[in-house]
C-alpha cells in the first residue's frame, strides 16, 4: 500500500479520443487510442529514437532502439491506456497511464518539432478521457518542480499536489470515485 493522496473531488470529463484539433502552428492534429498495429509501433519507435536527449527526464524514453522497443513493448502492453498525436503520419506525441498498484502513473511525451504548440494539453486530455471510458479510478504522476510550464499545465487540467518532498513534485488526479467508496450518499447505521 502507498501513501499517495489524491483529491477528494472527482475530475470533470474529458473529451475520449479520437479528437481533432488544429495546433498553434495551424497543423491538423488527431490524437487516437494506440490499436496495436506494426506500423503505429514502428512510427513511436521513430519518434522516440529522434526524441532530443535533453527533453529526457528521469531515465525515459529511453535512448537507443533496442531500449526504446524493450521499454514499449512493456508499456504498450494490455495493461496499460496509450493514446497518440498524429500530424499527418508523423507522430507527434505520446501519452501512456501505466498500472501501479490501484492507480495509474502518467506520462506524456511531445516530440521536439511539435513542443509549445498546444498538443501535449490536447494529449493528456485525450489519455484522461480514454481513462475515464475505461474506468481508471486514480492517476499521479511526477514532474521536475522547476518544470513550471508542465506543473502549471496539470494544476490546469485539475492535477493536485500529492508529495513535494524532493526536486520532484508528485501530482493526483480522481477520474472516478473508488469502486468501494459509497457514492450514493448513503450513511451507515
Amino acid at each position: 500500500m502507498n501513501d499517495r493522496r489524491y483529491p477528494d473531488a472527482v475530475a470533470d470529463a474529458f473529451p475520449a479520443p479520437p479528437i481533432e484539433f488544429t495546433d498553434r502552428e495551424d497543423r491538423t492534429v488527431e490524437i487516437r487510442p494506440y490499436g496495436g498495429s506494426e506500423a503505429a509501433y514502428e512510427s513511436l519507435v521513430e519518434m522516440y529514437d529522434a526524441f532530443d536527449p535533453a527533453d529526457r527526464a528521469q531515465g525515459i524514453p529511453p535512448g537507443g532502439e533496442k531500449r526504446i522497443r524493450e521499454w514499449l513493448d512493456a508499456i504498450l502492453d494490455d495493461d496499460c491506456y496509450n493514446v497518440i498525436a498524429w500530424c499527418g503520419d508523423d507522430v507527434a506525441g505520446h501519452a501512456t497511464l501505466v498500472p501501479d498498484g490501484d492507480a495509474y502513473e502518467l506520462a506524456i511525451f511531445v516530440h521536439q518539432t511539435y513542443q509549445r504548440a498546444g498538443i501535449g494539453t490536447h494529449l493528456i486530455r485525450g489519455l484522461l478521457g480514454h481513462g475515464q471510458a475505461e474506468g481508471v479510478e486514480k492517476v499521479w504522476l511526477t514532474v521536475e518542480r522547476w518544470n513550471r510550464a508542465a506543473v502549471s499545465l496539470y494544476k490546469k487540467i485539475g492535477f493536485e499536489t500529492s508529495n513535494a518532498e524532493s526536486f520532484e513534485l508528485e501530482m493526483g488526479l480522481r477520474l472516478h470515485e473508488d469502486e468501494g467508496d459509497d457514492d450514493a450518499g448513503e450513511t451507515d447505521a
